[in-house]
Formats: C-alpha cells, structure tokens, sequence
C-alpha cells in the first residue's frame, strides 16, 4: 500500500526545532509498505527550525502569537494533492502537532497540556476520505498486507 507518512517519522530534521522523531520499526514498515514523505508545515512554507505553534480557536498561532494558519492551510492542501497523486489510502503522522496531530493537540496555551481535536492536515485528510493513523498505531499497518 502506499502510505503518506510525516517526513520527521523517517529521520527528516524538518520539525519545528530542527530536530526529526524517527519511528521504531521504520525498516519493516518500509519492507511492507511505499512510504511517501511529507511535512505539511514544510510544504506551506515554513522554515525549519521555526516558532512552536499550537491551535487556539480554530486558528494556528505561535508562541509570540502569529496567526499561521494560511500555512498550515496550504501546507494541508499540497499534502492532499501528494496523497491523491500517489495513490495514498491511508497516512502515518506525528501525532500532537498542530498540523499531523490525529488523536490530541496541544491546547493552545504552550504548557504542554494535550486536548481532544486533530491538527490542520489530519483533519483535511479524513475529511477527504483517507485514513489516518498516528505513528503509535504502527503495529495496525504492520499486520495489514501492502
């Protein structure tokens, strides 16, 4: 299967502090899988290493109170348009990010508090009918056939 993944989950600095998390077991998932790398916040034209933001009142902020949501935004749609030419049915993401984010946020205050919601380009995803899973469900996609 073709899999659209967040390119900090294969070992790309691409986060906002420069750094990646890359995911335990990545080998086998690419053994079974097509990975297809993106990062959304990259793809909507912000730099790396850049302010931490967080969704507060359906908008996306920075910690010094930047509105960047119309980056998340594009970044979501370009995210969309890679999965759809690719063929991708499903998506891997970096859960808690404001953008990736598919089963929790941070609340929008910056203290490190989680909250129920999803980031910008999980939610586009769903919303366009392609599954979406956080990186701490990678047993599931490791039992499914590719």
């Amino acid at each position: 299967m073709n899999l659209l993944i967040s390119a900090c989950l294969l070992g790309v600095r691409c986060r906002y502090d420069g750094a990646a998390r890359r995911m335990e077991r990545l080998e086998e998932l690419m053994r079974r899988h097509v990975l297809v790398p993106v990062c959304p916040e990259v793809l909507g034209g912000l730099p790396t290493p850049r302010p931490p933001s967080e969704l507060r009142e359906g908008r996306v902020v920075t910690r010094d109170g930047q509105d960047v949501t119309e980056a998340f935004q594009v970044g979501a749609q370009t995210a969309l348009a890679v999965a759809r030419a690719a063929g991708c049915h499903c998506a891997l993401l970096k859960e808690r990010s404001p953008s990736c984010g598919c089963a929790g946020v941070y609340d929008g205050t910056f203290s490190g508090r989680l909250c129920e919601g999803q980031g910008v380009c999980a939610a586009l995803l769903r919303r366009e009918g392609i599954r979406v899973l956080g990186e701490s469900q990678v047993e599931a996609l490791l039992e499914e056939k590719g």
